[in-house]
């Protein structure tokens, strides 16, 4: 008979923690490309700015479908599991708003993502989980925003006007 160490209960839950973690990141790095099948345009998906399960309702039949989202850059990508291709994308460049939304999706922790022609509604699991998404897609929001600056600075609509009256007089 092959004799095995005992592990403390305490030390097996870190460690298959740790692998669970390292193999998240594994397949962040090795995840499929987006093809925008519009455009054919290849989006790499991998090592993105946040990534989570959300449940999204669905365009068509209104059903809501647990989906794994990554956020990179100004795109907001969703798949049917972590290593899997991507098969829809948000282009959050085209975005105006994104805010919380249970009353209107009827259920707690939701949130809404909206453009000027279509309106996604999604749910995560928790509170904290809803809001870290909301901060981020904002982020990614304002960043593609016209009136926002690499140096860090926003511009208003006034400020560039009461530029131009200056240079009138």
């Amino acid at each position: 008979k092959k004799r095995t160490k005992s592990v403390p209960k305490e030390e097996r839950g870190k460690k298959r923690s740790w692998k669970k973690k390292e193999r998240k990141i594994q397949m962040s790095r090795t995840r499929p490309a987006f093809t925008d099948p519009a455009t054919n345009i290849r989006y790499d998906c991998s090592n993105g700015d946040s990534e989570g399960w959300l449940t999204k309702q669905s365009a068509w039949l209104r059903d809501w479908r647990r989906r794994y989202f990554i956020l990179k850059g100004s795109k907001l990508f969703f798949a049917k599991s972590e290593s899997s291709a991507p098969h829809g994308l948000v282009d959050l460049a085209l975005c105006t708003t994104v805010k919380s939304a249970e009353l209107k999706a009827q259920k707690r922790n939701a949130l809404e993502v909206s453009t000027a022609t279509t309106t996604y509604l999604l749910y995560a699991d928790t509170e904290k989980e809803k809001d870290d998404w909301i901060g981020s897609i904002g982020k990614a929001i304002v960043r593609c925003s016209s009136t926002f600056h690499d140096d860090g600075e926003y511009n208003s609509d006034e400020e560039d006007d009461e530029d131009e009256e200056e240079e009138e007089e």
